[in-house]
């Protein structure tokens, strides 16, 4: 056993507070990270809001970048020393089709989170990366681009891997025109990434402040979503529309702005239930979808892309002690535009 240090959530309402704990002993197929950065993500928020008081401590933490430290015996993609990167997803069955074809975010026996997630050897809770040092199957780790920033890749492992997909699999390309709605954790990292890809690229902001980042991070045209004039001359002009967005809203004028054929995919996860008018579906033949995180083959091939196109995530970065005020300025959608702990300070 390791003994590493971390910061847990007890009970929800309280501080996140520093907490000593072991990691497990290696497996033949395991590696140990000491760990440089963590993002904060919102998930984590919740957590930390929502946590059972009757449950054990929890540590949060699933955007982690790291160093090698230690390797079991049957490790052959990683040596001591190397720099790693680990997203939510530490374990799954492997053996499902989902997990064969490589979308191990889809296991059909459910996948083990980075933190709280049960252990399938031993049944123990998962504690994240909050914390001096993360063990985990070398199947989920990822060698670190050396042309990106550190604390910059961190929260690729979540927000990035989460917008990439959608706009890969529904065709952000040259000659698509793709709206972005949102311009936060992941609607930033959305832009940047379908701007790389050669679609043009909208923004769809409540923000009128927000204009001219959106312009620099690649945006050809900025729309605010609260003016009604701007959103009417939206109809019927958009492929693709990544819907980033996790407070209640109406999807309504989003489902008007595709084209024919066009898909509105959701990746923010609002705490109400969405209402969807089945004729806005219907007339023009349009799609409504999900999509969230990715498996071991989208996540290499996002880190990939990253690396060619000098796409990393806009950070705060802030020692871990400041964590409490990293999730309280997070409450209050006080970032700008991921916040990532450095957890060796």
């Amino acid at each position: 056993m390791r003994r590493v240090s971390g910061w847990a959530t007890h009970s929800p309402g309280e501080t996140v507070a520093r907490y000593d704990f072991e990691r497990r002993d290696l497996r033949r197929t395991d590696i140990a990270v000491d760990v440089r950065y963590c993002g904060v993500c919102a998930s984590d928020l919740t957590a930390v809001r929502t946590r059972d008081p009757a449950s054990p401590p929890l540590v949060p933490g699933h955007e982690i970048v790291g160093t090698v430290s230690a390797v079991g015996e049957g490790v052959s993609r990683f040596a001591v020393g190397d720099e790693v990167a680990v997203g939510n997803i530490a374990d799954s069955c492997r053996t499902c089709p989902a997990c064969r074809a490589g979308r191990e975010n889809w296991c059909h026996e459910g996948v083990v989170l980075t933190y709280g997630g049960v252990d399938p050897v031993d049944g123990s809770l998962g504690q994240g990366g909050f914390s001096s040092g993360y063990v985990v199957d070398e199947h989920f780790a990822y060698p670190l681009p050396a042309e990106l920033d550190p604390a910059g890749t961190a929260p690729l492992m979540c927000a990035g891997i989460t917008t990439y997909v959608p706009l890969r699999r529904w065709g952000a390309a040259p000659g698509r025109k793709v709206g972005i709605v949102g311009m936060g954790g992941l609607g930033h990292l959305a832009l940047r990434l379908a701007h790389a890809m050669g679609a043009e690229v909208v923004q769809f902001t409540t923000s009128p402040g927000k204009a001219a980042e959106a312009r620099r991070l690649g945006a050809e045209e900025v729309v605010l979503s609260r003016d009604e004039r701007q959103m009417a001359a939206q109809v019927g002009r958009f492929d693709l529309v990544l819907d980033t967005v996790g407070a209640p809203h109406a999807l309504e004028p989003y489902l008007r702005s595709l084209a024919v054929d066009g898909t509105l995919c959701l990746v923010g996860v609002p705490s109400e239930d969405l209402r969807v008018p089945p004729l806005e579906l219907i007339t023009g033949a349009k799609t409504l979808a999900g999509a969230g995180s990715g498996g071991t083959g989208e996540t290499q091939e996002m880190l990939d892309f990253c690396a060619a196109h000098g796409i990393a995530a806009e950070t705060e970065v802030l020692p871990s002690h400041q964590v409490n005020t990293a999730l309280d300025r997070l409450e209050r959608n006080d970032v700008r535009y991921r916040f990532v702990l450095d957890m060796t300070a």
